[in-house]
């Protein structure tokens, strides 16, 4: 027996690994039984353990699109799609030692361009508009207070709301929450509010992206109203935004 599995590709064509299975019978039962292929692949999977891999770093690390990943390896999107996000989350979920010596932790907020398929958290996706349209991720900063890494994705959690948040930290446990020393976010309340009642003793902050670009947005709000001011008028599409944003100061636009 015969069983064709999609494989690493070659010069970025499609590569099939053909494998002949032998097949084993006992005289004395007329038990008959196949060789086992677990090391080389999952059982009634598509593709090998060293092309989920090859998908998941293509992905991942060189920014590539799902479609892109399954016309290499020749199979459908579908099948690239499950394999390597499931692989992904056996990555993040199968360590338990993951949530061991946090003391800084990040959360915030992202579009979920992909909303969740199930309540198994992490990186489970699919192209659909049913679900949520945000989820919340968490992430470990402490290597990066302490310059000894980067930081560390903990989870990614369906939705957005102080429920959310709450519900995943009281699951951690009191010995854990005990450790949290800082909690940086952006300035949603919800987040705000489940970090205060969960962790008391931590310290909340905002994180730098958030207050560059609420500072942004202050300055754009102070410029749009001198522009009108000054000149009665908007202004052009890409005048001084660029400027203000990145040189730090307002040049207004006379007529």
């Amino acid at each position: 027996m015969a069983r064709r599995l999609a494989h690493v590709p070659v010069g970025w064509r499609p590569t099939q690994l053909v494998v002949r299975l032998r097949r084993f019978a006992c005289t004395h039962c007329r038990r008959v039984w196949r060789q086992d292929t677990s090391s080389l692949a999952e059982p009634r999977a598509r593709l090998t353990h060293a092309a989920v891999e090859w998908g998941l770093r293509a992905l991942a690390l060189e920014c590539m699109s799902v479609s892109r990943v399954a016309a290499a390896l020749g199979i459908s999107w579908h099948t690239a799609n499950n394999a390597i996000l499931t692989r992904a989350e056996q990555t993040i979920t199968g360590n338990p030692d993951r949530f061991d010596g946090v003391e800084v932790l990040g959360v915030d907020d992202s579009p979920a361009r992909f909303a969740p398929v199930r309540e198994v958290p992490p990186v489970l996706w699919c192209h659909t508009r049913r679900g949520d349209r945000y989820v919340t991720v968490v992430i470990d900063l402490t290597p990066v207070r302490d310059r000894s890494g980067p930081a560390r994705l903990l989870d990614v959690v369906p939705g957005r709301s102080k429920k959310v948040l709450k519900t995943w930290l009281a699951a951690r446990g009191e010995s854990w929450r005990g450790r949290v020393e800082v909690v940086a976010m952006d300035g949603f309340t919800g987040f705000k509010s489940a970090a205060g009642e969960e962790l008391p003793q931590a310290r909340a902050v905002m994180d730098p992206f958030h207050v560059v670009s609420l500072a942004g947005d202050k300055l754009d709000e102070c410029r749009r109203r001198i522009q009108r001011a000054i000149t009665g008028r908007r202004g052009r599409a890409g005048g001084v935004r660029g400027v203000s944003r990145t040189g730090g100061v307002f040049l207004p636009v006379s007529r």
